[in-house]
């Protein structure tokens, strides 16, 4: 396994060189914007995005709010800014929650969580306007099928470097790339409201969830083959896939011709 992935076999090595030469190809003579969160996805993209284009041209953004981000994720992607030497800033976003909600009310804990994450975004695109840079998306593939991620939240994003990794990989590349073992052990989450985590909210282990989007997807198992072999796993994954389609796609256009 330390040389290639759980699922397809393809050596680490090889996924840095593809990824890197990527963000190289995409980025070009800008600088890269990029949220720092301390979990597994921000942080390897964070370490690739590095060693492609050099720590001078990465910016890192904290930004966590006082609600439901714990310390150890401030002090995790402090660490890791720290261990690639990139520069960042720590941007607290309490007091723009507060201006929202101070015009309007807001008890949906998803419709706040969201917010939280378009707040995220925004910020990330004025300091990608400021510096003429590329805002780098987070997101990887289980995440992108399954729809586990924020519409024009961290959705919002120029590239998407990672995008093609399943989650399972993605860990396993962190570890193999000796990203901090604060941030490879780490749970899950996008820590939008206390106690959230992902797999909790999915109702399916990444793990599995990983297996039933391989064979969907490349092995292109059918969908009653899938239900077949995974059962009700199979049908959640398929579930979520459908139910989560409006946001891979742009939104539909009345033609006129």
């Amino acid at each position: 396994m330390s040389h290639a992935t759980s699922l397809r076999g393809i050596p680490f090595e090889k996924i840095k060189e593809k990824v890197t030469e990527f963000i190289r190809e995409e980025v070009k003579n800008k600088i890269a914007v990029i949220g720092l969160s301390g979990g597994i996805d921000s942080s390897l993209t964070a370490y690739l995005a590095t060693i492609s284009l050099g720590k001078e041209k990465v910016l890192g953004l904290i930004m966590p709010d006082s609600s439901s981000t714990p310390y150890e994720d401030i002090r995790d992607a402090l660490t890791l800014a720290s261990w690639l030497g990139i520069n960042y800033r720590i941007i607290y976003i309490d007091r723009i929650i507060s201006s929202y909600l101070s015009s309007f009310d807001l008890a949906d804990k998803k419709a706040l969580g969201n917010l939280k994450a378009r707040i995220r975004m925004s910020i990330l695109y004025y300091f990608a306007n400021v510096n003429d840079a590329i805002v780098i998306g987070t997101g990887d593939k289980s995440e992108i099928y399954l729809g586990y991620f924020t519409k024009y939240g961290d959705g919002g994003v120029d590239i998407l470097p990672i995008g093609d990794i399943y989650k399972t990989e993605v860990r396993e590349l962190s570890v193999y790339y000796a990203l901090p073992k604060s941030i490879t052990e780490k749970e899950s989450s996008p820590r939008l409201w206390p106690g959230q985590t992902a797999e909790g909210e999915l109702g399916i282990t990444y793990e599995v969830a990983d297996r039933i989007l391989y064979d969907l997807i490349d092995v292109k198992v059918s969908e009653q083959e899938l239900i077949k072999k995974w059962g009700k796993s199979g049908e959640r994954v398929l579930e979520l896939i459908k139910a989560s389609e409006h946001k891979r796609k742009m939104p539909p256009i009345a033609l006129l011709t």
